[in-house]
């Protein structure tokens, strides 16, 4: 028996050189990509054929999950923006290790996709950013800093453009891996709510090696930057909130449905949402990013990445990564625009540190929904919206992953409620209890009002509000 423990960890190791090997190989950019996979296909065939594989059944769609959970003290994710500020440190203030599937790298991207990003030398960069000058430093978390700087355009060598430089830390907690996702991620999708890639540099100096990526500049910020108090800044409109969960919506629908493959975010956050000189929204940060399952597959088995108050609660319990997971953290960001909290927030009171804690015992009234909603806002938004998008949020926070929509979907949803908004108040209950005890003793006028409000808040066949019931997640 020890004997076979000792074979069974001889091949983990084996096999986690393999995956390094890939990586290595990939930052090394004058290698193909074809090369690679030759390199890789002959160590499997080497550990296929070793004494120690005969020993057990290797599948490759299944592994043997190993499970250690890191905890985090901070009340929340550190932000830092690769456009104004905003952005995200290294997204996770949890990380449980588990294996993954073989089958949902991120890499194989650039087996079918090429890409038009610029390889930067360091020099340049160095230049651009006045050799990486605090003053000029824009954001910084986990990662490392981001700095603005300015370059001739890649298009048009006539022109200057301005970009956000995020340079890698060698003690960082974003590691080789996610540094690489992102090159892959954003080197091949192109859509107007994801942030641009402009390219990327891996190159030696006397310090060791330099990994940095170079983004569009986003100059407002990101959305949690808006929300927080951390800066002086002015609210944002609820126009301006409602268009920012339409471009959202729309950059998310895209990785899921919008290539010829799935991509699923992961690390769906406010502070991964950066907006641009005219208010678009752009996703940002996809270094946490993975592969949707293949056809026939349910889910994806990976490891526990992500914020606290975002992650899916199947995902946390489970492991399994699906689209609906990302559609879950969407609906948690829903609330963040209503009433501008933070989903966990540890400086708050113990029961308002939850934000679906908070919120729930204020969706049986209209007076007590309009006290959830964010005071900041003084009064000036759309009560009618207001209410719809709650009703959009609740599709999206249904306990069963199956049951909360598309983000195609929820999209569609978005475009209707604009549609109809009305700039007018509506003063009636936000919904009241549909039990059956309540529903006999109800006068006539009590029931013609609910079933009004039922009209009101239904958006494409949504649910109403009493039905949702959440399974709240002990936060880790």
């Amino acid at each position: 028996m020890a004997a076979v423990k000792r074979d069974k960890r001889r091949i983990t190791l084996l096999l986690y050189e393999v995956e390094n090997l890939t990586v290595t190989l990939l930052v090394s950019w004058e290698i193909e990509f074809l090369q690679v996979v030759e390199k890789v296909k002959d160590k499997l065939k080497r550990l296929v054929s070793s004494k120690t594989m005969k020993c057990f059944y290797f599948n490759k769609d299944k592994t043997h999950d190993e499970v250690k959970t890191r905890k985090s003290d901070s009340s929340s994710s550190t932000s830092t923006s690769i456009a104004g500020g905003g952005g995200s440190g290294r997204g996770s203030e949890f990380n449980s290790q588990t294996s993954t599937t073989t089958n949902t790298s991120l890499h194989v991207l650039s087996e079918t996709h090429s890409n038009n990003l610029k390889v930067f030398p360091l020099d340049d960069l160095k230049t651009a950013t006045n050799n990486f000058s605090r003053s000029l430093m824009i954001g910084e978390g986990g990662f490392g800093g981001v700095f603005r700087g300015i370059i001739q355009s890649p298009e048009d060598s006539r022109k200057k453009i301005e970009i956000a430089v995020k340079q890698l830390s060698r003690r960082g907690l974003q590691g080789h891996k996610e540094w690489v996702t992102e090159v892959n991620v954003l080197g091949v999708v192109d859509h107007p709510n994801l942030v641009k890639l402009i390219g990327y540099c891996a190159e030696d100096d006397e310090r060791g090696i330099q990994r940095l990526l170079v983004y569009e500049y986003v100059q407002n910020r990101s959305v949690q930057d808006h929300l927080s108090n951390r800066f002086i800044l002015t609210p944002l409109p609820w126009s301006t909130r409602m268009k920012i969960a339409q471009d959202t919506a729309r950059g998310l629908a895209y990785l899921h449905h919008g290539l010829e493959f799935q991509i699923i975010f992961r690390d769906f956050k406010s502070s991964n949402i950066l907006l641009d000189e005219n208010w678009n929204a752009k996703l940002s940060d996809f270094g946490l990013a993975r592969m949707g399952p293949s056809d026939g597959i349910s889910h994806v088995s990976t490891a526990v990445v992500g914020t606290i108050g975002y992650a899916a609660p199947e995902y946390i319990q489970t492991g399994h990564l699906t689209a609906k997971s990302d559609v879950w953290s969407y609906g948690i960001f829903l609330y963040e625009l209503i009433t501008g909290r933070r989903p966990f927030d540890r400086n708050r009171p113990r029961n308002e540190q939850n934000i679906l804690e908070w919120i729930r015992p204020h969706l049986t009234d209209i007076n007590k929904f309009k006290m959830i909603i964010d005071p900041r806002l003084e009064g000036n938004y759309y009560l009618k919206s207001a209410l719809k998008l709650a009703a959009v949020a609740n599709r999206c926070l249904m306990v069963k992953a199956k049951s909360r929509p598309t983000m195609s979907e929820v999209v569609e949803m978005l475009e209707r409620i604009v549609e109809t908004s009305e700039e007018v108040s509506i003063d009636v209950p936000l919904m009241k209890s549909l039990a059956p005890k309540d529903a006999f003793e109800a006068t006539r006028r009590e029931r013609v009002k609910r079933r009004f409000v039922e009209v009101l808040i239904g958006v494409s066949g949504c649910p109403n509000l009493p039905t949702w019931s959440p399974k709240l997640v002990t936060s880790l």
